[in-house]
């Protein structure tokens, strides 16, 4: 064997052993070291924030889920079930068309900009809607109390927090329709608003899922 071939022989083991090596350290040892170090540190989050409910897994809390009523025969679009706390509109949400066998839904935002009529006609139909579905008998909604949140999406679609307003402003209707009293369901928004973080970052926020399991569990 001449020098060369001896050359490239032992660069060719050089690489091998490398690659065994980094293979063991960062595919093997690392992910195990990381999923230890988290599970014993951060069980919930490196579980993805599973919310539960009776033991049972209903979500995430860093993922926003709509409630709806089953859509109607000849229905496209299904109607808000005002039993809930409502979260944000999701208009940046797709419908999947390429893996059609299990119908994904992609996430994302409008893309439309603010001078955008289309989008002008969702902000106005929105807040049409939202003035209509949370005025009850004895308390109408006045447009101007209409959060910004309640009529726009998020960058995702899949904001899982409403502001404090947005949730207040929901009060009346959800009391009505769970029989509750409206005490009962401002407390429930007090307890689940979350300030800023450190005081400083981000704003107040309530999350729609952990807010509505609450109210299930107050309605029995």
């Amino acid at each position: 064997m001449n020098g060369s071939a001896r050359n490239a022989a032992r660069l060719l083991g050089a690489g091998v052993r490398a690659l065994l090596v980094l293979t063991v350290l960062c595919g093997v040892l690392y992910p195990l070291v990381i999923t230890g170090v988290t599970q014993g540190l951060f069980p919930r989050q490196a579980n993805g924030s599973e919310v539960k409910e009776a033991g049972k897994v209903v979500g995430s809390s860093l993922i926003g889920q709509r409630y709806d009523l089953p859509l109607r025969t000849g229905q496209e679009t299904p109607e808000p079930d005002l039993k809930w706390f409502q979260p944000r509109p999701s208009n940046g949400l797709g419908t999947n068309s390429v893996n059609t066998q299990y119908k994904l839904i992609l996430s994302g935002a409008t893309n439309r900009s603010g001078d955008n009529a289309e989008l002008i006609k969702w902000v106005r139909d929105a807040k049409a809607a939202v003035v209509k579905d949370n005025s009850t008998p004895g308390y109408r909604v006045p447009a101007s109390a209409v959060p910004p949140d309640a009529v726009t999406s998020s960058g995702s679609g899949l904001d899982p927090d409403i502001s404090p307003a947005y949730a207040q402003l929901q009060v009346h209707r959800v009391a009505e329709r769970n029989h509750l009293s409206v005490q009962q369901v401002e407390k429930l928004v007090k307890n689940h608003t979350r300030q800023r973080v450190l005081g400083f970052i981000g704003e107040p926020r309530v999350n729609v899922l952990a807010l509505n399991v609450a109210l299930r569990e107050t309605v029995g």
